[in-house]
């Protein structure tokens, strides 16, 4: 943190002026070895979200979360409601993940990682500087009138942010609804899917106000990983930190002066330029310390070290590293906290693993029909049931029969012979079980049945079976 007793900079966000209006963040446009690594980053992200909806492994879209229909496709794996425990076990351990590059890292995800950032920042922002400028040219055309090159900028710019919000609107309507049936509702119209093409249009003004006017504002007060950060953070997590050891010296900052000797006059290497501040997206002074407004975006170090370079003093002034380090001197080490989410996420990746080994294609349920006794038929005892086959696979599966294993009987399936079973999809019905009434033991007896498909067993189930309560 900052070597000053002055923290008056926490009471408010940079995003808000004195008298708590809005006050419009125009960061400089960012250059450097950071950026460019962000761009790479960013840019192969952008064709990930992009693509995957688009790709298909076995027939099945790479990432699929149909929610409405209940169901979902993880990296082509077909996922049903069944399987939702194994959706439950990847979302903590995505939690544990980030909590733990959080601690080691800090607001790394934020800044390198984050859709909100990577297409505020990589593609908003790169169409803004385009089309208005850098952070000067912005300031200047937001404060002159309204002429024809305002109008013709701003017109320019917000059509475009409509047509981009609108892409990936569809984008992530192709993710929920799947992308063959997207593309197929395009074809038809939007006339034929009407309610469809008005949820649509309600994502593309909630995308379009979001990176239009919210903006930086998401990061600050809307995402709860920033509140999160608070807690999660300590001295030994490495973040983009300002060196105020060396930065400060003994008398504090001061412009550079040509030929001048700061160490020997005491003043430290920060030349008070303020560029750190003009870069950064959510309008903060990084040289205040760690903030919860920092997504650890590097544009600063960026900035920084390009102006050390220009009065010829070493880089690294603001860098990756942590509140130990700076003071201290001590580099970063794996401390017992973050060994202990090791653990948990070790655990966790390998209790997922394990199940989705475990993780049966076909899963078969078959329930006694609720308040149906059980009927004498001869010396035989029937009961009537509801089974359900879901099968999770991209085949088809025919001639689908049940085998009474244990004890011995016959199993009567309602109005069909052979059940036909399509590829990601169930079928359901009745069937009645027959036992006879000597091989049942108490009221109670629990029925074992195996579910083929021509010769090929596919899944094993069990049930209850009610019978005549016997006395001594």
């Amino acid at each position: 943190m900052k070597n000053t007793s002055d923290e008056s900079f926490r009471d408010s966000i940079g995003t808000l002026d004195a008298e708590g209006k809005r006050a419009w963040i125009y960061p400089k446009k960012p250059s450097g070895k950071y950026f460019t690594r962000r761009k790479i980053v960013s840019y192969l992200l952008l064709a990930f979200l992009f693509a995957a909806p688009l790709v298909k492994i076995n027939g099945n879209q790479f990432l699929l979360f149909n929610v409405i229909e209940r169901k979902f496709s993880i990296f082509g794996f077909p996922f049903w409601p069944q399987d939702f425990y194994l959706i439950v076990i990847s979302m903590i351990i995505g939690i544990v993940f980030v909590s733990l590059f959080t601690v080691a890292f800090g607001r790394i995800f934020c800044g390198w990682i984050c859709p909100q950032t990577i297409f505020m920042e990589m593609v908003f922002r790169r169409i803004e500087y385009w089309i208005e400028g850098d952070r000067g040219a912005q300031m200047r055309l937001n404060r002159q009138e309204w002429n024809a090159e305002k109008i013709r900028k701003k017109g320019l710019k917000w059509f475009i942010f409509f047509v981009i919000s609108f892409l990936i609107a569809n984008i992530f309507l192709c993710y929920i609804q799947g992308s063959d049936k997207v593309l197929s509702m395009v074809q038809e119209g939007p006339g034929n899917h009407l309610g469809t093409f008005i949820a649509l249009l309600i994502f593309t003004a909630v995308f379009y106000f979001v990176f239009t006017w919210f903006r930086e504002q998401v990061c600050i007060i809307a995402c709860p990983y920033g509140r999160m950060q608070s807690v999660l953070l300590d001295d030994k997590s490495v973040v983009v930190a300002y060196d105020y050891v060396r930065g400060e010296g003994e008398k504090g900052r001061a412009k550079f002066r040509k030929n001048q000797n700061r160490a020997e006059e005491g003043f430290g290497d920060c030349i008070d330029c303020k560029q750190c501040v003009h870069v950064c997206p959510t309008g903060i002074d990084i040289r205040n310390g760690t903030q919860l407004e920092c997504v650890n975006c590097t544009a600063c170090i960026d900035e920084c070290n390009h102006i050390m370079r220009s009065v010829n003093l070493p880089e690294g002034l603001i860098r990756y590293a942590s509140e130990t380090e700076i003071s201290e001197n001590k580099k970063f080490r794996f401390t017992p906290r973050m060994k202990g989410y090791t653990a948990v996420l070790g655990i966790l990746s390998a209790v997922l693993i394990g199940l989705l080994f475990l993780r049966s294609d076909v899963e078969a349920t078959i329930l006694r029909l609720p308040g149906q006794l059980f009927e004498h038929k001869g010396e035989n005892i029937s009961n009537v049931y509801s089974y359900k086959i879901v099968n999770k696979t991209v085949k088809d599966f025919d001639d689908v029969h049940f085998k009474l294993v244990e004890p011995k009987g016959t199993i009567t399936v309602v109005g069909k012979k052979g059940i036909f079973i399509p590829r990601e999809d169930m079928a359901q019905g009745t069937l009645f079980i027959e036992i006879n009434q000597y091989l049942l033991g108490e009221d109670k007896t629990k029925v074992e049945i195996e579910i083929y498909s021509g010769d090929k067993l596919i899944d094993k189930t069990t049930t209850n079976f009610l019978g005549p309560r016997k006395f001594n």
